[in-house]
């Protein structure tokens, strides 16, 4: 029975329950969340809205129970490392963190906080939380990638482009830690399609554009980018210097078919799926469950997108089968 009801109940003594617990009722409840990116880019702002969304829904409101810390990390890990620290003296009743970036951060400032997750790539491989049943500790979430998708990436590419020999593999070690353990997947699988894999660190844009230009100076070249945070904010580049290099391209969000990237296999609805369901793992910890007692959840939504336009541009003929699978063609 709820409170509310409760005290209803009472009578003619409702009275003096209200006033025995003044605390209880107004207690304002605190939220830290470390988002990634800015807080001028659309897409995390729509998703940091269902999170509000969901949180409403389950009865916190900002301004009455609830009071909201957002802070953006621009995909920077010294800004990550600032604002995580600021979260931990605001001192919150739980925090909630995206991105593998993040919350290697937040491990580092907190043992103790809790701290819900959300788009981090197998949390369990990585060493966040001992399994996914019960992750133990302060953390629990939100999986968004099995490392095992790199070889998945890989055969797409191939299924695009027969002639294909060679696939630079591109991330930032530094924005994308979690990427070094995609990459055994995909170079387990490059032998039997007979493709070669180069490793592809970058740091800066002028990295980028040098890596692409010196990559493409040989034939039959194709290009990877894994679910990286930097890479993702230069995508619109990335795709346009694809094509300008004639290099046939796979991305892991639909954003980068949209932009002009060849094709994409990745869970951005998935991870907008994640932002609504961490509403429910917050409200369960602001009323008493601990995080190592809630299963971390594996998204299992995946969308495989092509864009005809780059396929054009490229001299390329998507085959039919590939087509008719895709959950979005991109004309």
């Amino acid at each position: 029975m709820r409170r509310r009801e409760f005290i209803a109940g009472l009578g003619g003594v409702a009275g003096w329950s209200i006033a025995a617990r003044p605390e209880e009722r107004e207690r304002i409840r605190r939220v830290g969340v470390l988002m990634n990116f800015t807080a001028t880019d659309t897409e995390y702002q729509s998703w940091l809205a269902l999170f509000v969304q969901g949180l409403r829904q389950f009865g916190w409101t900002e301004g009455q129970n609830l009071r909201l810390d957002v802070r953006w990390s621009a995909s920077n890990i010294q800004l990550a490392r600032t604002y995580a620290a600021e979260l931990i003296e605001l001192k919150p009743d739980v925090i909630l963190a995206c991105t593998t970036l993040n919350l290697t951060v937040m491990q580092q400032t907190t043992r103790s906080v809790p701290v819900v997750f959300l788009q981090v790539a197998d949390p369990v491989k990585q060493g966040f939380v001992t399994n996914f049943r019960h992750p133990g500790g302060n953390l629990t979430g939100f999986s968004l990638f099995e490392f095992s998708l790199g070889s998945k990436w890989l055969d797409l590419l191939k299924n695009v482009v027969p002639d294909l020999a060679r696939v630079a593999v591109m991330f930032d070690p530094e924005t994308g830690p979690q990427n070094k353990f995609f990459i055994p997947a995909i170079e387990a699988v490059a032998p039997s399609l007979g493709v070669q894999v180069i490793i592809t660190p970058v740091r800066t844009v002028a990295d980028i554009e040098s890596a692409l230009a010196s990559f493409a100076a040989q034939p039959s070249g194709g290009l990877i980018l894994l679910p990286d945070l930097f890479l993702h904010m230069h995508a619109s580049l990335i795709a346009d210097l694809a094509i300008h290099h004639r290099l046939p391209s796979m991305g892991s969000t639909l954003n980068f078919a949209k932009v002009g990237g060849l094709i994409a296999y990745g869970n951005t609805e998935s991870a907008a799926n994640q932002y609504r369901q961490a509403a429910a793992y917050v409200d369960r910890i602001l009323k008493g469950s601990k995080p190592g007692d809630l299963p971390v959840q594996i998204a299992d939504q995946y969308t495989f997108a092509v864009n005809l336009k780059t396929a054009k541009a490229l001299g390329l003929t998507v085959p039919p089968p590939l087509l008719v699978g895709a959950d979005e063609v991109i004309d």
